[in-house]
């Protein structure tokens, strides 16, 4: 399986819940790291919804500046509902790369989306919630990147422990 870098940046979010599911999700899909700005996080993290503890695997760091700890090689893709950016079933992942998505209640601030090396967006009607739009966007990127092997195997080490059906 290849080895790729693969980190999330969160602008301010604002939910718990949110972050607690994107914590979750950065855990199925391998993250290296998820990145978090501003202060509204923080406020209110003592609300846990990461039921897989991701957090004690994959470092939840804040920071002033989303893109500070890039290295020359990572790719900045921002995600949001901007009009000019590209579907994300037209997109072609960077195999190394830090995903920035907006916050609940708002956007990805002007200078950010300049600095992105691409700006994606998910077709849908209406705007999906944070940690949904980064679940569809992480599997989208397993799913063209190869980061994967299918079968019973994969099964029986992602489910829970209390899953042991089998088809007949």
């Amino acid at each position: 399986m290849p080895k790729f870098e693969l980190n999330i940046g969160l602008i301010n979010p604002k939910s718990p819940t949110n972050v607690g599911a994107v914590m979750r999700a950065a855990g199925c899909y391998r993250a290296n790291n998820v990145y978090y700005t501003g202060k509204r996080y923080e406020n209110a993290a003592k609300f846990n919804t990461d039921t897989k503890n991701a957090k004690n695997k994959i470092p939840l760091i804040g920071v002033d500046d989303i893109t500070e700890k890039l290295s020359p090689e990572t790719k900045v893709i921002c995600v949001d509902l901007v009009e000019g950016s590209t579907p994300l079933p037209h997109f072609e992942h960077p195999e190394n790369a830090l995903y920035i998505f907006g916050p609940e209640d708002g956007t990805i601030p002007q200078n950010i989306i300049n600095r992105a090396d691409a700006v994606v967006y998910i077709p849908t009607v209406g705007c999906m919630n944070l940690a949904a739009t980064v679940n569809v966007l992480m599997y989208d990127r397993t799913v063209k990147l190869g980061g994967f092997d299918y079968g019973d195997e994969l099964i029986k080490t992602s489910r829970d422990k209390n899953n042991r059906t089998k088809l007949p």
